[in-house]
């Protein structure tokens, strides 16, 4: 079991930045995908970001890409999201979750094994 820990929500204004760290216990994530999810209020989830097990490929939502960047550290067992420029519309509750594939990360969040409980965000404009 992987258990996952969200932390660096908050309030921040339109055009600023936050990280949201994502802590992993229970056992090493080495081997697994990792990804970032959000959900706006009143929406259903949707991908944000993943990265692949060694950290050598990522994947981005188009209304993300070139101002969030994913990254990770397995040797501290966390990944990581760098959210630049935010929007408005990126308010929402964003979750860190895990996945076992090892091949090209999941877009969707049905495959993902483990998730965290989420971390508000919210932009004001």
């Amino acid at each position: 079991q992987v258990q996952l820990v969200e932390s660096g929500g908050g309030l921040v204004q339109a055009g600023g930045s936050l990280r949201l760290s994502c802590a992993a216990s229970g056992r090493t994530i080495t081997f697994l995908a990792m990804g970032w999810f959000r959900q706006p209020p009143g929406k259903e989830r949707e991908f944000v970001a993943a990265i692949t097990w060694s950290g050598g490929s990522t994947y981005y939502a188009d209304t993300v890409k070139g101002r969030f960047t994913i990254s990770r550290d397995n040797a501290k067992n966390a990944a990581y999201l760098q959210m630049n420029s935010l929007k408005p519309e990126d308010t929402a509750v964003y979750y860190c979750a895990a996945d076992r594939n090892t091949g090209v990360p999941h877009t969707t969040a049905g495959p993902y094994d483990y998730w965290g409980q989420g971390t508000q965000v919210t932009v004001s404009s």
